[in-house]
């Protein structure tokens, strides 16, 4: 093929719901079942059946005693009672078992031991008679051998690979895994051992991808990266074929100039999708090369995710004669509001904590490379495609990702971002393991109203009020009055200016962030440093509009110091920990308060009450005041009610 052919930009076929997708995908490939192969029964945990499996022996392939006494037939103990009880004879009418013994030829029946009183010279008294097969495991009470153990199609437990042997079943045919090939693809990639240099990005979505597989019961192998050259990709694919079940190609599915895998599968075979109605994940391909499934999936970490779940598991459980899992779902009340696009279903991931007596579900940031929300999300709610978005307050149904039982021990912290949450978070996780610390950065003002709307256990807040120059308080009075909230100190903090190493613009004070030649990275609004700034800038006559950058927004401390470090922005106001952890200056300028603000209902939850003990160990202040810029000195004290 030309360069000039190879370089065209290509558009999307009409989108589709995921749904149709899958409907596509199933009457494509849904008669395909991986073949067998035949495994000892020990090796075969988590396999799947490939035909029925029957007992070779029956279970217990003799009477067995089930308990430890006498072995009997129960006929000469009828008539025993307290009036009038009846002596056995050792050796005679009754023999010694134990439990698992085979019974004595002329016996049927077992007398507890406790229920025997020995009078001396082999004679035994019993004083109640037994039930013919009583205290016995007759021959084949578990299974007769000829009886079905386990059906085809069935995904091998532990449980189920002992009732094989006990079977007599030694080994079994088992569907072979599905050999899934991954490519990733992209000339800017480079592997993990690498450092990556300036327009370089770290290839990990193969080792999330294989995972994924080999939790689904498939066989993942990971070709060496492919850059973006038609023919070698177009020869990767159709090497790969032949040696696969199914094939993904990473990256290169979307619509630019140099995304190919659509055009490859077309010229190798057929596409039978090109762009999936949901966000993320519209970039989806779904294609078929010589009868195997072949699919383009999205490079951005949250769109592959999703992808992989909806059509690569759909895929290998097909594959495997199994059907596709049903997720576990919950309702949740969602706490802040969802806009959403018409025509698309929108995956939502959110985190989940148990307020109160309601369930709450808070978004994550939702764009489609942020690899993070991956791992703080607790579940996924999805807004259907013929809805704008969900109203706060309105009952979901959450998809978990987590069992409930871990997400039951959340403790939910929303409000102001600081690096201090953190290491409760960790400390909590490791003196807790049933507990989690889930902080949600919406800024002071937003913890506040978060805990107003009882949809936190605590929020962190370091509101300076301009009237009083009192922290924190004078804000509880305002919009928390008709709650019994307590403020509790966790640490006085340095803000500051954070400038890249050296101060190569020569900035000192928030007077230079006026300057033309200087560009500002700000806070949200609502964020504590931002009305710490806005204080300032209002008491030295400051016009926000002067300065470059006052409406662009971080949403950390860390964000705003990745901003300055990454050449982004000049200069940004945040904490010394973060500006340490970037490797930036720092221009100390005002130290402030930072509260825990807490309902007293509560402060007896046991996450809560795990928190407040953790801030006041020696070991939490010691790590707080390693990262800088941090005094512990009331850390703990109480600050409201006075």
């Amino acid at each position: 093929m030309s360069s000039d052919t190879g370089h065209r930009r290509q558009v999307y076929l009409k989108d589709i719901p995921y749904t149709e997708g899958q409907k596509i995908l199933a009457r494509e490939f849904g008669g395909m079942v991986m073949p067998p192969e035949t495994l000892p029964v020990p090796d075969c945990l988590d396999r799947v059946t490939a035909a029925p499996v029957f007992a070779k022996i029956s279970s217990p392939h003799f009477h067995a005693a089930a308990m430890d006494g006498v072995a009997v037939n129960a006929e000469i103990t009828f008539g025993a009672r307290e009036t009038a009880p009846k002596l056995l004879k050792v050796g005679e009418d009754a023999f010694w078992v134990d439990t698992g013994d085979p019974l004595p030829e002329g016996t049927n029946a077992v007398i507890m031991v406790e229920d025997l009183h020995d009078r001396g010279n082999g004679l035994l008294e019993i004083i109640a008679p037994v039930a013919p097969w009583e205290n016995v495991r007759v021959y084949g009470e578990d299974m007769v051998e000829t009886e079905l153990i386990l059906p085809a199609n069935h995904k091998l437990r532990p449980v189920d690979l002992g009732a094989l042997l006990a079977g007599g079943v030694t080994e079994i045919q088992v569907r072979k895994r599905p050999v899934v090939t991954i490519i990733p693809t992209g000339t800017e990639l480079v592997p993990p051992t690498r450092s990556p240099g300036p327009g370089e990005l770290i290839e990990f979505n193969s080792t999330i991808f294989s995972a994924m597989i080999k939790t689904w019961g498939g066989e993942p192998r990971v070709t060496e990266i492919i850059p973006d050259d038609y023919e070698l990709i177009k020869k990767t694919v159709d090497e790969a074929v032949s040696a696969s079940d199914v094939v993904l190609v990473g990256a290169g599915s979307s619509a630019g100039s140099e995304d190919f895998t659509s055009r490859v599968v077309e010229e190798l075979g057929e596409v039978l999708v090109h762009g999936i109605a949901t966000r993320p994940g519209k970039p989806v391909i779904l294609g078929k090369v010589r009868g195997k499934p072949v699919l383009g999936i999205p490079g951005y970490p949250v769109s592959a995710a999703l992808a992989m779940d909806l059509y690569t598991k759909f895929l290998i459980m097909s594959l495997l004669g199994l059907p596709a899992p049903v997720p576990e779902t919950t309702r949740a009340t969602l706490s802040r509001d969802i806009a959403s696009s018409m025509g698309v279903d929108e995956f939502v991931r959110v985190k989940l904590g148990k307020v109160g007596e309601k369930l709450v579900a808070t978004p994550i940031a939702r764009g489609a490379a942020l690899t993070t929300s991956l791992v703080r999300a607790d579940g996924i709610l999805v807004v259907p495609r013929g809805k704008e978005g969900i109203t706060a307050g309105s009952s979901v149904e959450v998809q978990l990702l987590k069992p409930l039982s871990e997400i039951l021990g959340t403790v939910v912290a929303i409000g102001s971002h600081d690096l201090t949450l953190d290491i409760i978070a960790s400390l909590l996780r490791e003196k807790h393991p049933e507990m989690t610390l889930s902080s949600a950065n919406q800024g002071s003002l937003g913890g506040l109203f978060a805990l107003r709307r009882r949809e936190c256990h605590l929020a962190g807040t370091h509101l300076l009020d301009e009237e009083t120059g009192i922290y924190n308080i004078p804000y509880i009075q305002r919009y928390l009055k008709d709650m019994d909230i307590y403020l509790i100190t966790l640490v006085y903090r340095q803000q500051g200016l954070m400038v890249l190493p050296q101060n190569p613009k020569g900035i000192r004070d928030i007077e230079d962030l006026t300057r033309p030649d200087v560009t500002f990275i700000n806070r949200q609004r609502g964020a504590g440093t931002r009305v710490l700034l806005d204080y300032h800038l209002k008491l030295r006559g400051i016009d926000p509009a002067k300065i470059r950058g006052y409406e662009r927004e971080g949403y950390t401390h860390t964000q705003v110091a990745a901003a300055v470090r990454s050449g982004a922005a000049d200069v940004g106001l945040g904490v010394l920990s973060a500006a340490r952890a970037l490797g930036l200056d720092f221009i100390p300028w005002q130290e402030e308060r930072y509260d825990l603000a807490i309902p007293a209902e509560y402060l007896d939850h046991p996450g809560v009450k795990a928190v407040l003990e953790i801030i006041g160990t020696a070991e939490f202040k010691q790590k707080v005041e390693a990262l800088g810029g941090y005094d512990t000195r009331d850390t703990g004290k109480v600050q409201w009610p006075l």
